[in-house]
């Protein structure tokens, strides 16, 4: 497995699979493009395994698996590796100042899934969310150019790369309330939860259950009879939706330390994330009934509106 090879393969997935990043990520000179995917493509596979339908003590071995093929890569070249995501997240890390921890934590972000950790407060839920989102994030930064490499920057830009993978991430968890429910996940904190009265003291473990059956297809009159809960539900969509905003507009402030195609790349991703975010919030009730999306020719304008902004 050659490098170029394996840098083909990872753009393949990326194109592929990417439905919201590849907008921006095309947006990149090559070399940071091609990283950009490695990145991507081994997240990818580490989140595939999380979400598939093995045994948890299997999945558990596999992430296990791809730990020790991050602690490796040291090791890796083309010559004595056939997998292509590690031969070119490898290259990735030798070009770029990628942190070594960021994967690491991503992984351990996907174990909290397959454990089925839930989440009794919102700092509890800032801290998944930083592991499988704000790594790659600061993963990201890593491989973007800035316009002033002054490393005493750097600090305060990982933090903002940290922020904006939050925005992400409690996004993706708006859009997928219905999908998770019904899968038996549930990323909502408990005390908001109560405090919007879905569940009560102790009902923890039946919140999966209940989310479920506010998500069910139903009549005008509310999903099957409950619409005074779908309504509180609702209401706790819209109150999400503002806090993800309010890590949106922090970490947004990255694309300022960034060369223009870094930052055009960046202000594409974020404007179709943060579009997205504008549908969920304004359609509550939509996104309890379906997955809300952005059709391909909106995300296409925003991504060109990203790069003008980044001329800016």
């Amino acid at each position: 497995m050659n490098t170029e090879e394996a840098y083909l393969r990872c753009e393949a997935i990326t194109r592929r699979n990417a439905a919201n990043f590849y907008y921006g990520i095309r947006l990149l000179s090559p070399e940071r493009r091609r990283a950009m995917c490695a990145v991507y493509a081994f997240a990818r596979r580490v989140d595939d395994i999380g979400d598939g339908s093995l045994a948890p003590p299997r999945k558990l071995e596999l992430l296990d698996e791809q730990a020790a093929a991050l602690h490796a890569r040291a090791r890796v070249s083309s010559a004595n590796e056939d997998d292509p995501m590690v031969v070119a997240l490898a290259d990735a890390y030798d070009r770029f100042d990628v942190p070594a921890d960021a994967m690491p934590e991503l992984i351990e972000g996907v174990r909290m899934d397959v454990e089925g950790v839930s989440y009794e407060t919102f700092g509890e839920l800032v801290l998944y969310c930083r592991r499988v989102a704000g790594a790659i994030g600061r993963s990201c930064f890593a491989i973007f150019a800035l316009r002033d490499p002054d490393a005493a920057k750097r600090a305060d830009a990982y933090r903002l790369a940290d922020d904006l993978g939050v925005a992400f991430q409690l996004t993706n968890i708006l859009r997928d309330i219905r999908e998770d429910a019904h899968a038996g996940r549930v990323y909502l904190p408990s005390e908001d939860l109560r405090r919007f009265g879905l569940i009560a003291g102790g009902e923890e473990r039946e919140a999966a259950a209940t989310l479920a059956r506010l998500t069910a297809a139903g009549g005008p009159n509310g999903r099957n009879g409950y619409a005074a809960e779908v309504g509180q539900l609702a209401a706790l969509v819209r109150f999400q939706a503002a806090r993800a905003r309010e890590w949106f507009d922090r970490g947004v402030a990255l694309a300022s330390l960034l060369d223009r195609r870094s930052a055009g790349c960046l202000l594409a991703m974020a404007g179709i994330y943060s579009r997205l975010l504008d549908r969920i919030e304004s359609e509550p009730d939509r996104a309890l009934r379906e997955r809300v999306s952005l059709p391909v020719h909106e995300k296409a304008l925003v991504a060109a509106r990203g790069m003008l902004g980044a001329r800016v």
